[in-house]
């Protein structure tokens, strides 16, 4: 098997993840964050505990950096141990 690029996938799950919480960020600044949390709540059978607050700059860009950071991180871990795994 082919050896994972560690950086190529630490960045490509950090730019996934990232990417999907700016979409979260996105839709709490437009609006539809609780109407999202509420359906999916409701398809789960659960009720919602849980109330979006109002749209912060300042939170939104942390959410971004550090799911980012995460996702990097953990794209590393994945690709070594894969490498590893499947070394010859």
């Amino acid at each position: 098997m082919k050896e994972l690029d560690i950086q190529k996938t630490a960045l490509t799950f950090g730019v996934f993840i990232g990417a999907w919480h700016l979409v979260w960020s996105i839709l709490i600044l437009t609006g539809f964050a609780q109407q999202l949390l509420n359906f999916v709540f409701w398809m789960h059978m659960i009720i919602s505990p849980y109330q979006v607050t109002a749209f912060t700059l300042t939170q939104s860009l942390i959410l971004i950096v550090v799911t980012f950071v995460m996702g990097y991180v953990g794209g590393w871990v994945f690709a070594t141990i894969w490498n590893r795994m499947h070394h010859k």
